[in-house]
Parts: C-alpha cells; structure tokens; sequence
C-alpha cells in the first residue's frame, strides 16, 4: 500500500532503492506518528471533517495502536511503504471509509517532520536526564577528592597543581553549556509544523493551533513553507546539540585513556570493567574508555553529515531527507549509550591518592614559590629567574601546600554554584507540562 498510489505498479528495483530503511526506521517513529494522529483528527472533528461520531472510534483505534507500538506489537506489513500508509491501513481496515478520513489537510511530509520533531522533544528529555546522573556524581566525587592534588599540564608538560576536585568539576560545569545547546535544540523541536501539509497548506479550514495546544508544543512553525525547510534543519541543530555532549564525554574518557596508562598512573578501573591481550597477561585495557571516545566522535560528525546532504536543497521537499533519519535516529541510541558507560565507570573509578610523592612531580609547585617570592616584595621577573635558577641547578625544595582562595580555584571549588546553575538551565525544560498534554491525548473523553 501506498498512499500515493495511482494504479501504475513502481518497478521492482526503483521501489526497493526508493524506500531504502524506512520501514525499519519507521519502526523508531510510530509512536509519534500515532500521537500527531490523535491530535489531527481531534482537530478535523472540531472543524467538521469527522462526524462526532466517528470521532471516539479513530480514538479508540489508534490508542490502540500507540499500545501496541510501546509494547513491541505494532508492525509495518510487508508491501506497505511506510508508518503513515500502515496507520491508515490499519484503521481503514477496522474502520472502512473512516479510516480514510484521517489525512485530510495533510501531507507525509507534514507528517515526517512533526514525527521527528516529537521524537527530538521525548529522546532529549532522556539525554537530559542521563546527562544530570552523571553530573551530579562527578560533583559528588569532586566532593570527595576535592583535597587529593594532581599535576595539571599544558602542552602534555606537567605545568601546575590541580586536584582530582577540580578535574571531576571541570566536566560537571562542561555539561552546563551542553544543557544550554540541548535546551535550544528542544526548544527549535518543540515548534509545530503540522498543517503545513507539503509545504504549501490546505484549502481545508484547518486549526493549527489546537493541534499545537492538544501536542504541548510551544509554539508554530507559521509559514508553511518554513515548516517544511526545517527538515534537515531541525535534525542537523538537534544532532550538534548532542555533539556537545559527545565532546565532553569524548575529553573525559580520553583524560581516562592517559591517565590508566603506567606512565601517569593517576587513576585504576577495577579489574572487571578493563579487557586483556590474547598474548601479553600483563595488560588491562580501557576499552570503555577508548569506545566512548571513538563513539562520541562520530557523533560529533554526524552535524556535518546532515549538512553535506541538506545544504545545497532549494526550499521544497526532496527525497534526499530520507537519508538523514538513520543517523538522526541512531545518534541518540549512541550517545544514551556512551552516557551510560561514562557514569558506570566513573562511579567505579579508583583514584590515587599519592601521585606528588614523586619527586617528578617537585617543579609543578614553581609558580606557588614564584608567587610567594613576590608577595615577599620581590619583582615578579626577579622572582621568576630565581626559582628558575632553583630547578635548574636541583636545589628546588618547594613548599607542597597549596592555599588558593579565589572562586573556581583548587581550595574554592564553588561546587554548589555549579549546580545551581545546572538546575536552573535544566528548569527551563517544559518536560513535565509536554508529558503532561500527552498523558491527556491518550486519553479518551
């Protein structure tokens, strides 16, 4: 079945080419196919192109089917292209002629795009949610270790004395600025396209804002051509969001790669979350780690990707779009993925708590005594070629407590402000008034 069938059989090989994954990738969206379903034909009922009575019987049906899609029963039969024309389906064949009723006053491409616009809005809370677990444990672990000293390095050197409470805290603000990106992505989603139909609307008197109000949007996407051009748009926006994340997940399991190698030392997994060689026993390898990092940066890819499909497109739609639902779709998959990993080994971390006995590590403490030299009333570059003088010559004994005050610095870690502004980023996210109208769509009344 396709909706667009006029009768002439599409050849075999073209048909096949032309549909590509999206029974499969479809299988992803259904659900949101059927709430954009619900909310449309409640808006044909209140305009007069669903008899009331029909009304109850669409509802009940495709309820039905959002069951069956979240309990693993709904399908795409074989010979039927796509979630749209297997919804119809479905409903034509236990409804008859209403059934049918169900796409006036919009179009697949419509329909697509708030389908993926929902998908974004519902799979964003999800990373939000991941992305707050594993916040709130680095800043417990910052906590924890916040008194425990490290080398910090520029250039890979080891340059100055940082503390594992700095480092843990360095990612928790990170993902701060990735909830900034994320909340603009959800609220570039939480805009509704539907109505727009194939881009140029419908003679059907049809009321784009209760579909709005009935799907918990925030707002329309007014012009309908727009609606349409932020195909590929929304996606590409969504997906650097998400490569944010990616960035700051990938530098942390890579600060994880370094610092479980034998020449740093700085930090253990336990045996069980590490792999061997098939030839050298010795080895315990940070696999996790390194998959983390080589997932998150294709991730990071995927924007290009999307660009690289949808960037020289005139206004309109173009099949080209189909293309970018795979990667669109599996970029969440990835990323629930990685962020599941992360917190699962960082909870498991073991830290080493007496890196600096090593007298390596002496000449990180130079600008302490550069610093204090200074504050004795000698010139800052007298000050500097004397303890220069002092690590040249191996005389260097400095002073290995370190008493920093100012706000962000080893011993004012400003942890509590970190989270407050994490928590008032991730209160701008509408998830509890959006999971709430959708709660009501489902509902008959």
């Amino acid at each position: 079945m396709k909706l667009w069938d006029k009768g002439i059989k599409l050849d075999k090989l073209i048909e096949d080419f032309s549909i590509g994954k999206d029974r499969e990738l479809d299988m992803y969206l259904a659900k949101y196919d059927v709430i954009g379903s619900i909310a449309h034909v409640r808006m044909l009922s209140s305009i007069g192109l669903i008899n009331p009575e029909e009304l109850p019987l669409l509802l009940k049906e495709l309820i039905g089917l959002y069951h069956q899609t979240e309990t693993g029963n709904f399908s795409i039969d074989q010979g039927i292209e796509d979630v749209h024309s297997q919804l119809e389906f479905q409903l034509t064949k236990k409804l008859g002629e209403t059934g049918k009723k169900i796409h006036s006053g919009r179009s697949r491409n419509d329909q697509i795009i708030l389908d993926i616009k929902l998908f974004a809005r519902e799979n964003i809370q999800t990373v939000v949610e991941e992305v707050e677990k594993l916040f709130h444990l680095l800043i417990l672990q910052s906590e924890q270790y916040k008194d425990i000293l490290m080398p910090g390095y520029t250039h890979l050197q080891a340059a100055m004395p940082s503390s594992f409470g700095l480092w843990f805290a360095a990612y928790a603000e990170s993902f701060c600025d990735d909830l900034q990106l994320l909340l603009s992505a959800y609220k570039i989603s939480n805009q509704n396209p539907l109505g727009s139909a194939a881009g140029y609307g419908s003679s059907f008197p049809i009321d784009r804002h209760m579909t709005t109000e009935l799907l918990g949007f925030e707002d329309l996407n007014y012009n309908v051509i727009y609606a349409q051009m932020t195909r590929g748009k929304t996606e590409k926006i969504v997906v650097s969001a998400l490569a944010s994340v990616a960035a700051t997940l990938g530098k942390l399991a890579t600060d994880g790669c370094l610092f479980m190698s034998q020449n740093f030392d700085f930090i253990r997994l336990p045996d069980e979350l590490t792999t061997g060689s098939s030839i050298m026993p010795h080895k315990k390898n940070p696999d996790v780690f390194e998959l983390i990092r080589s997932t998150c940066n294709k991730i990071q890819a995927l924007a290009y990707e999307i660009s690289f499909i949808s960037n020289n497109l005139s206004s309109g739609y173009f099949r080209d779009m189909q293309l970018i639902k795979e990667s669109y779709i599996n970029s969440f998959v990835q990323l629930y993925r990685c962020l599941k990993a992360e917190y699962f080994v960082m909870e498991r971390i073991i830290i080493n708590t007496k890196i600096l006995e090593d007298k390596k590590y002496r000449s990180i403490f130079s600008v302490e005594e550069v610093n204090k030299l200074v504050l004795s009333g000698i010139p800052f570059r007298e000050a500097y070629k004397k303890v220069s003088e002092s690590i040249q010559n191996d005389s260097f004994q400095p002073d290995m407590k370190i008493h920093h005050t100012h706000e962000g610095s080893i011993g004012n870690l400003c942890n509590d402000k970190i989270t407050e502004k994490f928590k008032r980023i991730k209160n701008e996210f509408p998830f509890e008034f959006v999971n709430k109208k959708i709660n009501e769509l489902l509902t008959i009344n």
